[in-house]
C-alpha cells in the first residue's frame, strides 16, 4: 500500500526539539515502511525519515507566519489534486482543511486530532459529499470533544518502547520525578509541595514557558524552591535523558489541571517501569491502569498516600501491561485496521 502521511509545516520530522505531533509522524511512517508499505511524507523543508520520500510544501519557523499557513493549504491542495491518484491511503495529522480537494473521491482518508477539538469544522466538512472518511483522536474523551458529525474511533498515541529500558528495580530513596512544561496548570508546584511535605527528593524537567504569566510563574513559584539536593531542576530532557531519569524515579506526580487529550509523558515513563500518580480528569484514568501502571487520585491529600504505597506497583508489569496498549507497532496496525 501507498501511504501519504500529512503534517502541518513549521517543525521539521524528526523535530529537532519540541513536536509531538512530528515525533508521531516519524514514528508511524518508520512502522507503516517496517510492515511493508510505501511511506511519503507532505511535511516542512529540510524533513528526512529514512526510506521514506519526502514532499515538502512550508518552511521551518514555529510558530509559522498567518500568510505561510494560508499558502500551504493552497500547496497541499495543489499536491493531492494532481497526485491523490498515487496513494492507496491519506493519513493526516495537520489541518483539516488540506483535505478538502479530495474529501469525495475514493481515496481513503484518516483525520487524526491530538487535542481537544472544535467540532465547527468537522461538521461543515461532514455536510459535504465525502467518502472513506474518518476521524481519530487520542482517548474517549478526547473523541468526546469533536464527535459532532462523521465516523469517530478512538487510537491512543503511541511510543516507542525500544527506546526505553526497563528499570525493575530502583534504590529506597529514588527520586520522584516531574516531567512537563513548566506551566502553572500542569501543577510543578503542587509536585514540589508534596515531595517536601513528605520529605522525597523530587526531579523536575521540562521547557520553561516564554509567555510572560508563565515566565513570572516559573520565577515565583519554583525557582526558589530548586535547592539541588531536594528539589532538582534539569532543564529538557533528550531521549536518552528522558529513559536515564524516567528509570531512576519511583514514580511520576502528573498533578496536572489542564484537561489533557492524552499525555504522552505518562507512557514514557511507564515505557521505563516508572508508575504514574495523577488526577481523576480528560484522558487521565485512560492512559494510567489504576492499581496497575500507577494511581488515580481526587485530591492532593490521596496523592501524598499513593506515594507510600507506591512498592505495590510491579515495575516490570507496569511496562508490559503499558506496552501492549501504547507501543507503535500496536497502535500503526490499530491505524491501518481503519
Amino acid at each position: 500500500m501507498k501511504i501519504l502521511l500529512i503534517m502541518d509545516p513549521g517543525i521539521t520530522v524528526p523535530p529537532k526539539g519540541y513536536g509531538g505531533h512530528e515525533r508521531l509522524v516519524e514514528m508511524f511512517a518508520k512502522e507503516y515502511l517496517r510492515l511493508g508499505h510505501e511511506v511519503h511524507l507532505l511535511v516542512t523543508k529540510g524533513s528526512l525519515v529514512e526510506g521514506c520520500t519526502v514532499h515538502d510544501f512550508g518552511n521551518e519557523g514555529f510558530p509559522p507566519q498567518k500568510w505561510d499557513a494560508r499558502i500551504a493549504i493552497l500547496k497541499a491542495w495543489k499536491f493531492l489534486i494532481f497526485k491523490n491518484h498515487d496513494f492507496d491511503l491519506v493519513h493526516n495529522f495537520g489541518r483539516l482543511a488540506y483535505l478538502l480537494p479530495i474529501l469525495n473521491l475514493r481515496i481513503k482518508k484518516i483525520m487524526t486530532y491530538g487535542r481537544i477539538i472544535h467540532g465547527r469544522n468537522i461538521s461543515f466538512v461532514n455536510k459535504l459529499p465525502n467518502k472513506n472518511l474518518k476521524f481519530t483522536a487520542p482517548s474517549n474523551w478526547c473523541v468526546s470533544t469533536g464527535n459532532t458529525s462523521g465516523i469517530w474511533k478512538t487510537v491512543y498515541n503511541a511510543i516507542d518502547f525500544d527506546k526505553y529500558d526497563l528499570r525493575e528495580g530502583v534504590l529506597k530513596n529514588a527520586p520522584l520525578i516531574f516531567l512537563s512544561r513548566l506551566e502553572k496548570l500542569k501543577g510543578a508546584h503542587e509536585a514540589i509541595q508534596i515531595a517536601k511535605d513528605l520529605g522525597e527528593i523530587l526531579i523536575i524537567a521540562g521547557n520553561i514557558s516564554m509567555l510572560p504569566d508563565e515566565i513570572a510563574y516559573f520565577h515565583k513559584e519554583i525557582e526558589p524552591m530548586i535547592d539541588g539536593f531536594q528539589i532538582i531542576y534539569l532543564g529538557t530532557l533528550d531521549d536518552a535523558g528522558k529513559n536515564h531519569y524516567l528509570g531512576l524515579a519511583k514514580a511520576m506526580l502528573f498533578p496536572a489541571k489542564t484537561e489533557e487529550a492524552f499525555g504522552m509523558v505518562m507512557v514514557e515513563a511507564m515505557a521505563c517501569g516508572t508508575p504514574v500518580i495523577t488526577y481523576n480528569h480528560s484522558a487521565m484514568p485512560e492512559v494510567v491502569t489504576n492499581g496497575v501502571t500507577g494511581f488515580i487520585v481526587n485530591t492532593k491529600e490521596q496523592m501524598k498516600e499513593k506515594v507510600s504505597q507506591i512498592n505495590a506497583i510491579d515495575r516490570k508489569t507496569c511496562r508490559e501491561h503499558a506496552r501492549r496498549r501504547f507501543d507503535v507497532k500496536v497502535i500503526a496496525k490499530q491505524y491501518l485496521k481503519l
